[in-house]
C-alpha cells in the first residue's frame, strides 16, 4: 500500500489534482483557526497544552480513520484512505508557484522580484545578505531543502512508518514554517515543542535523504562532507541537505545575466536524481517484501 500510495500521490501532485483548499496547508490552517479561535496566537501567549495538541490531533485522527476501516471491503477502504493521505501530504501548489515566479523573474533579469520570490520559497533563509551572484546558488540548497522537507521526509515517513506518521510530521512542518515566518517581524515568537519534535523527526530522515545525494552526485566529495555532517550531533537538518547537496555537484561559476540560474538548476536536477533514487529503492524493498 505504501508504495502505490506514493505513487498516486505524486501523480496528483504533478497534474495538480487536488483543489487548493484539499492540499496539506490548507486543510490545517482550517483545523489551526478552530483550535486558536479566540487565542492571542501570534503574540505567542498560547498554552502548551494547547500547541502539543494541535500537534498531535491531525495524527490521531488519521490513527482514528485508519483503526475503523481496517478490512473493510477486503481492504479497499484503507487503501483509499492511504492514497488520499497521502495525496493531501503531497500537494504543496504554493512552493512550485513561487518557484515558478523567480524563474520567471530571473528569466526577465528583474533582481528585485527574484529576491521577493526567493524569499516567498524559503522564508527560514537569509536572502538579504547574499549578493545576486551568490542567489542562484541559495535558491538551488533552498530547492534542496524544500525538496527534502515537503516531499522527501514524508515519503520516508509514509514509506516506513505509514500515513499517521507522514501527517504527524506535516503537521509539526507546518508549525515551525508559520513559527520562522512570525519571527521575520517578532523575533522572540517561539512555540513550545515544535523545535524539539522536528529535531527529533528530521534527525535520521535528513541524513537517510542526503546519502541518496552522495550516491547520485559526486561520490567522493560529497561522501566526505556528509560523513563529517551526519556523525555529528549538532549539525542541523538543513545543514546536512543543503551542504551535501552542494559538495555533489559541481556547481557552474555565476554567467553575466543579473540572476544565474545555472546552479539553481543544477541542484534541482539534483533533487529529482535523489527523489527517483527514493522511489527505485521502495519499489525495491515492495518486491522483496520488507515494505508493504
Amino acid at each position: 500500500m505504501a508504495l502505490f500510495s506514493l505513487l498516486m500521490a505524486i501523480l496528483a501532485e504533478r497534474l495538480k489534482l487536488l483543489p487548493e483548499s484539499w492540499q496539506f496547508d490548507s486543510l490545517q490552517t482550517w483545523l489551526h483557526q478552530r483550535l486558536f479561535a479566540g487565542d492571542d496566537f501570534y503574540s505567542g501567549k498560547v498554552s502548551e497544552f494547547k500547541v502539543l495538541a494541535a500537534l498531535l490531533l491531525p495524527a490521531l485522527l488519521v490513527y482514528l480513520a485508519i483503526s475503523l476501516v481496517e478490512g473493510m471491503v477486503w481492504g479497499l477502504v484503507s487503501l483509499a484512505v492511504w492514497v488520499l493521505v497521502a495525496m493531501v501530504c503531497f500537494s504543496h501548489q504554493e512552493q512550485r508557484s513561487a518557484f515558478k515566479r523567480y524563474i520567471q523573474a530571473a528569466c526577465r533579469g528583474d533582481i528585485q522580484a527574484c529576491y521577493r520570490h526567493a524569499a516567498e520559497l524559503d522564508c527560514s533563509s537569509c536572502l538579504e545578505a547574499v549578493s545576486a551572484d551568490e542567489l542562484g546558488l541559495k535558491v538551488g540548497q533552498s530547492v534542496a531543502w524544500i525538496n527534502y522537507r515537503f516531499y522527501g521526509a514524508v515519503a520516508l515517513y509514509l514509506i516506513v512508518l505509514g500515513p499517521v506518521a507522514a501527517v504527524l510530521y506535516c503537521t509539526v512542518r507546518f508549525y515551525d514554517v508559520r513559527q520562522k515566518a512570525l519571527q521575520q517581524t517578532t523575533a522572540e515568537f517561539k512555540l513550545p515543542y515544535v523545535d524539539a519534535i522536528l529535531t527529533v523527526l528530521d534527525w535520521l530522515p535528513s541524513r537517510l535523504f542526503a546519502f541518496g545525494y552522495v550516491l547520485t552526485g559526486h561520490f567522493h566529495s560529497a561522501f566526505s562532507r556528509w560523513q563529517k555532517l551526519a556523525f555529528n550531533a549538532s549539525s542541523s537538518a538543513r545543514q546536512i541537505i543543503t551542504e551535501t547537496a552542494t559538495e555533489a555537484e559541481t556547481i557552474p561559476a555565476p554567467s553575466a545575466a543579473p540572476v544565474c540560474l545555472q546552479p539553481t538548476l543544477v541542484l534541482l536536477g539534483l533533487s529529482k536524481r535523489n527523489f527517483v533514487l527514493l522511489l527505485a529503492l521502495a519499489s525495491l524493498l515492495t518486491i522483496f517484501g520488507f515494505i508493504s
